[in-house]
C-alpha cells in the first residue's frame, strides 16, 4: 500500500465478553479500501463485514473482527489536513512514549499500527469494557477507581521526557481566548443558536475574559509535563480492576493542571446535572425548583460527589508528590473552564441553552474567577499523603 505502516508493541488489556454498546452503521469499506489494506499489512487480515459496527465519535471508525480472528478498532482521522497531521503526530508520539511508561501509568488500548498517509490508526478492540460515563450515570464509578486514575495520571505527569522524544510543545487551543474576543463570520454561520447564546454570554463578561487571559498567561510559566489534554470520563474504558483511556490526539507537554482540572470538572458538571434528578436523594422531591432550592440542592449534590475528586487527588499526590505549589489553584480554574466547555458542547446539540446548563456555567465562572477560594472546597489540599 502507499501509506507508511508502523507498528509499536503494547500489552493488551485482557478481553472478556462484549456487551451491547451504542454504535452506528459503519461507513462502507468499499469506499475506503485502505482500511483492509492496512489490516492486511499488519498481518490481521481484512474485516469480516458482518461483524462491523461504528462506535460513536467525531472521526470515521470501524470495530469488528478480522479474517485472522482478531477484534480491532480502526479510526480514520477527519478534518482539515494540517489539523489531522498534527493530531496524528501527537497520537503516534504518545504511543512511542508509552512504551517506556510504568505499567500503572495512564495508557490507551494496545496500539497495533498506523497508516499516516491515509490518517488511519488501529487498536486492539477492548471487549467487555464500560466507559466511565456509563459508570458515572449508574453510580458505580467508585472512589477506588478515582484514586487509581489519580495515581495513573500522576505517573504519566511524572514520567521523564528525553530531548529526543519529540513531544509537541505547543500550547493547547483551549480555553480559546481569541474566540472570547470575537469570531470570524464563517465560524459564526456554523454555530447553533444555543452556541451563539453561550459565546455571547462569555464575550460580554469582561471579568471572565480577563480570568481566562490570566490563566493562559500563567500557563506560559508553569512546568510542562506529558499530558492527555482532552480528558473526559467517557474516554475511560473500565474492565474489572483495570482501565484504559482513549483519544490521545491532544497529547503533548502541557500544564499538569489541565488533566487534574478536567477530571474534577467532570464531577462538578455531573453534580449540577443532578440538581434536577433524584440521584442521591432520600425522598422524592416534588417541588418547583426556585433559585434558592437550586442553590441548596446544588451544594448537596456537589458534596455527595466531592469524595471522588478527593480520592483522585489523593492518588495523584501519591505518585507525584513534588507538584508545583500553584497546581491546585490552576486545576480549579481549569475545572471551572471545563463546565463552560460542557456548556458549549451541549449547545452544539440544542437550539437554546437550558436553565441547568446556565447554572453549570455560573458555577464554572465562579471557579474560574476565584480559583483560590474553591481549591480547598474541591479537595485539592496540599497536605502530604
Amino acid at each position: 500500500m502507499s501509506g507508511n505502516t508502523s507498528v509499536i508493541a503494547r500489552p493488551a488489556l485482557e478481553n472478556s465478553a462484549n456487551p451491547a454498546a451504542p454504535a452506528f452503521k459503519p461507513r462502507d469499506l468499499d469506499d475506503f479500501p485502505v482500511v483492509d489494506a492496512l489490516l492486511d499489512d499488519l498481518g490481521l487480515g481484512p474485516f469480516l463485514r458482518d461483524s462491523l459496527v461504528a462506535p460513536v465519535g467525531r472521526n470515521d471508525s470501524w470495530a469488528g473482527q478480522t479474517v485472522g480472528g482478531r477484534r480491532v478498532f480502526v479510526k480514520r482521522l477527519i478534518g482539515p489536513e494540517e489539523d489531522v497531521r498534527a493530531r496524528m503526530g501527537r497520537m503516534l508520539a504518545f504511543e512511542r512514549f508509552a512504551t517506556g511508561l510504568p505499567a500503572a501509568a495512564l495508557r490507551g488500548p494496545a496500539f497495533l499500527g498506523s497508516d499516516e498517509e491515509n490518517h488511519l490508526v488501529v487498536f486492539e478492540y477492548v471487549n467487555g469494557a464500560r466507559n466511565g460515563a456509563e459508570l458515572m450515570v449508574d453510580e458505580t464509578f467508585g472512589e477506588e477507581l478515582a484514586e487509581q486514575i489519580g495515581r495513573a495520571i500522576g505517573l504519566l505527569h511524572a514520567a521523564p521526557v528525553a530531548p529526543e522524544a519529540g513531544l509537541d510543545r505547543s500550547v493547547p487551543p483551549h480555553p480559546p481566548l481569541n474566540l472570547l474576543r470575537g469570531m470570524s463570520l464563517p465560524l459564526f454561520e456554523t454555530l447553533t443558536f444555543a452556541e451563539l447564546q453561550g459565546w455571547r454570554l462569555m464575550q460580554q463578561d469582561e471579568a471572565l475574559v480577563q480570568a481566562v487571559s490570566a490563566l493562559r498567561e500563567q500557563e506560559q510559566h508553569t512546568p510542562r509535563v506529558p499530558s492527555h489534554c482532552d480528558l473526559r470520563v467517557d474516554q475511560f474504558l473500565v474492565l474489572g480492576d483495570d482501565f484504559l483511556v482513549t483519544d490521545w490526539e491532544e497529547f503533548r507537554l502541557a500544564d499538569p493542571a489541565r488533566d487534574v482540572g478536567a477530571f474534577a470538572g467532570e464531577w462538578l458538571y455531573r453534580s449540577v446535572l443532578d440538581i434536577v434528578t433524584t440521584r442521591g436523594d432520600t425522598v422524592f422531591l416534588d417541588a418547583e425548583l426556585t433559585h434558592e432550592l437550586v442553590l441548596s440542592r446544588g451544594v448537596a449534590k456537589m458534596q455527595r460527589l466531592l469524595p471522588l475528586i478527593e480520592s483522585f487527588w489523593h492518588g495523584y499526590r501519591s505518585t507525584r508528590p513534588d507538584f508545583d505549589a500553584g497546581l491546585p489553584v490552576r486545576a480549579t480554574a481549569y475545572a471551572g473552564w471545563h463546565l463552560l466547555d460542557r456548556l458549549m458542547a451541549g449547545g452544539s446539540r440544542a437550539s437554546r441553552l437550558s436553565g441547568i446548563e446556565r447554572a453549570a456555567a455560573g458555577i464554572g465562572r465562579a471557579a474560574l474567577l476565584a480559583p483560590e477560594k474553591f481549591a480547598t472546597t474541591l479537595g485539592f489540599s496540599k497536605e502530604e499523603v
